[in-house]
Formats: C-alpha cells, sequence, structure tokens
C-alpha cells in the first residue's frame, strides 16, 4: 500500500460514524471505515483519536468505556505522532491557505503519513493541498477510488 492508496480521516468521520443522529451521516462514515480497514488504507493521528474521544464522550454521550474501546482498536492503524516538523508544516498551511490551529495539524499530519486523500467534511471538497486532495466521505462513495466490499469487483 503506497501514499496514493491511503487516506487520513479527519474527527468528524469517526464522529459520524458513532453517532446515531444522522442515520445516513452514520452509514456513510461507518462503509467508509468498514472498507479501510479491510483495504487497511487509513490513517490517522493522535491528534484525531483524542478530539474524537473527548467529543464522543461529551456531546454524543458515548460512555466512557465505548469511546476507550473504540480509540483501543483504532490504534492498531498506528496514528502518526506530533513532531516538531509537522508543526511547522501546520503553520505553513495556517499562512497559506488560512486555515485554523486544528485543520492545519490535521492536513500537516496527513502529509506526514503521505496520504494522497484525506477525509473531512470540514475542508472544501476536492481542495488539494500540496499532495493531499480533500474528499467528503459523506458525498462521496469508496467505489470512486477502488475501494469496495469484499465480494465486490
Amino acid at each position: 500500500m503506497n501514499g496514493a492508496d491511503t487516506f487520513f480521516l479527519d474527527t468528524n468521520i469517526l464522529l459520524y460514524s458513532a453517532d446515531p443522529a444522522d442515520p445516513n451521516k452514520q452509514a456513510a462514515a461507518q462503509r467508509w471505515l468498514t472498507i479501510l480497514w479491510r483495504h487497511r488504507a487509513g490513517r490517522l493521528s493522535w491528534q484525531v483519536l483524542n478530539e474524537f474521544y473527548v467529543n464522543a464522550v461529551r456531546k454524543l454521550r458515548t460512555p466512557n468505556r465505548n469511546a476507550r474501546m473504540t480509540v483501543e482498536t483504532l490504534v492498531l492503524w498506528k496514528p502518526v505522532d506530533m513532531t516538531p516538523t509537522i508543526l511547522r508544516r501546520a503553520w505553513h498551511w495556517i499562512d497559506a491557505a488560512q486555515l485554523t490551529y486544528w485543520d492545519a495539524l490535521i492536513l500537516a499530519t496527513a502529509e506526514a503519513a503521505q496520504c494522497a486523500w484525506l477525509l473531512s467534511e470540514d475542508f472544501q471538497a476536492g481542495r488539494r493541498y500540496g499532495g493531499v486532495t480533500v474528499v467528503n466521505a459523506l458525498r462521496e462513495s469508496p467505489d470512486a477510488f477502488g475501494l469496495h466490499d469484499i465480494g465486490r469487483s
């Protein structure tokens, strides 16, 4: 699996997968997660896992135990650690693209993970930042990227 085949997940996709408030968003997010697991094509960061945990517990009222189990499972994706290089690259994106600090960190970490794609609802879909292109996971299907359910081609 090379970077052209990998997808970095923004926190909102993980939260939608756990939030039953909008069944369509939940189904789309869950489908992406399932397929990324099967294809070993998902990447994320410790920032994403921390944001997920805090928001799942506070906003979605997910029991601590369940949120922790999700984080423990996603740790298998080997989250990208924060480094001074990522921080400096985030500052670059703050200045060059007027991103918020947290979004710039997401983007810089996606670059560090050598992902071609950033799954997010918060960024402008289709926008390219360096070598990373934003995909709205709620509007785009994994099929459009050659990622299919097991048994489908």
